[in-house]
């Protein structure tokens, strides 16, 4: 957790990471999803290798950990997998609290931001749309989000009754707004809202009758406050020792944290942050929903990529085609030349013969590489029938033909 709060990244930093990935040489899409448990980077690259390499670089830069402090703790996934780990992301399953639902409002906003930022091509943008499909999915069919509970649940499992206490809450994003509705299901009528833009505090606060101040009053209502839900993506310490007056329970949900982890040291203050969720295991789920949600990722999985190997074919089909077609359209073109007696219904007649023809042989080819190649070795297929033709699927003339 102490790595992950050097490397993670949001605003400003968050754009400068995405844009700086997509101009590295071997990366043709980029995807960066930053969230308090996680900074990942998606990419669709020509070479793997060089583009890992650059990947790493760009991370140690960004964050000021040296490669070699930061490679010991990377994950790489590729091709497969990596389809799989973003379904399993965007399903709950690699959460600190499994079957949490904001993961799906951050694989969301991940995607938005890339799109604004031109970061996006077919490829990536196909599978984030299918990993919040998968997601949706998972909540819906399996109840994977009510056998976990939320961050701001699992936070507060540690305050003991909350009812009739005062709150405040750092912040007015998205977990701000869960922490305010979680509150105020557990009885918590007193509720205080700051935030840097006040209109969107005071919007929060109203949700619930509650009452909303300006950043810079934070430390004079911490004077009152029982209980504290920071969560504001500032970056820095916004709660620190000295702001403290009294005996509180303090939840940090933000990465970088919020509150001063030195806080510990005053008598009568707990701090609860993503460490202390994260070791105490109460964000695990059982293992029904979860097993159900694994089953789910594995079937989509297998569709996702039967999909994808059918596309890859079809640019070689085309190809086919196309220059059938012109074989076709040279021939006719000669017999003209050599028949020009030959014209009216028996020219037309004798057209529509050559051409059924070149439909009837090459329907059964096309036919099964399209099948085939939803097989794991469906490439070899495409690859063999460019190779037996001599066919370009990349020639302009190829791509334009689409009456497959």
């Amino acid at each position: 957790m102490a790595l992950l709060e050097r490397v993670s990244v949001s605003g400003d930093a968050l754009v400068k990471l995405l844009q700086d990935v997509h101009t590295e040489v071997n990366v043709a899409e980029a995807m960066v999803v930053s969230t308090c448990n996680r900074v990942e980077v998606y990419t669709a690259v020509d070479r793997f290798h060089p583009a890992l390499t650059s990947v790493t670089n760009l991370l140690a830069v960004h964050s000021g950990v040296p490669v070699e402090e930061l490679t010991p703790h990377l994950y790489v996934h590729y091709e497969d997998r990596a389809v799989e780990h973003l379904f399993s992301v965007a399903a709950g399953l690699e959460s600190m609290v499994v079957g949490e639902g904001q993961i799906l409002g951050q694989t969301r906003q991940a995607l938005r931001l890339a799109q604004e930022h031109g970061t996006l091509g077919a490829t990536l943008n196909e599978l984030a749309q299918q990993a919040l499909r998968v997601g949706k999915r998972a909540h819906a069919e399996t109840g994977i989000d009510r056998a976990g509970a939320s961050l701001v649940t699992a936070g507060l499992s540690f305050a003991g009754e909350l009812t009739g206490r005062r709150a405040l809450v750092v912040g007015a994003g998205a977990m701000s707004g869960l922490a305010v509705a979680t509150l105020a299901r557990a009885g918590v009528t007193d509720v205080v809202v700051a935030n840097r833009t006040f209109d969107k505090a005071v919007r929060l606060a109203e949700t619930v009758g509650g009452r909303a101040v300006e950043l810079s009053e934070v430390q004079r209502e911490l004077q009152d406050a029982e209980l504290v839900i920071s969560c504001t993506g500032a970056g820095h310490h916004t709660i620190t020792p000295e702001m403290l007056g009294g005996p509180v329970y303090l939840l940090d949900l933000a990465l970088p944290h919020d509150i001063d982890p030195s806080v510990r040291e005053l008598p009568g203050v707990t701090l609860v942050d993503l460490e202390t969720i994260r070791e105490s295991g109460v964000g695990a789920a059982e293992s029904g929903p979860v097993d159900a949600v694994r089953a789910l990722v594995a079937e989509e999985l297998e569709t996702f990529l039967s999909a994808e190997r059918a596309a890859r074919v079809t640019p070689t089909v085309v190809a086919l085609r196309s220059k059938a077609a012109e074989v076709v359209e040279a021939e006719l073109g000669r017999l003209t030349m050599r028949l020009p007696e030959l014209e009216g219904r028996a020219r037309d007649e004798v057209e529509q013969t050559v051409r059924r023809v070149v439909d009837k042989l090459l329907h059964e080819p096309t036919v099964r590489v399209k099948r085939l190649a939803t097989s794991p070795a469906g490439d070899h297929y495409a690859e063999a029938l460019r190779e037996l033709f001599d066919l370009d699927p990349k020639k302009p003339e190829a791509v334009r033909r689409v009456d497959l």
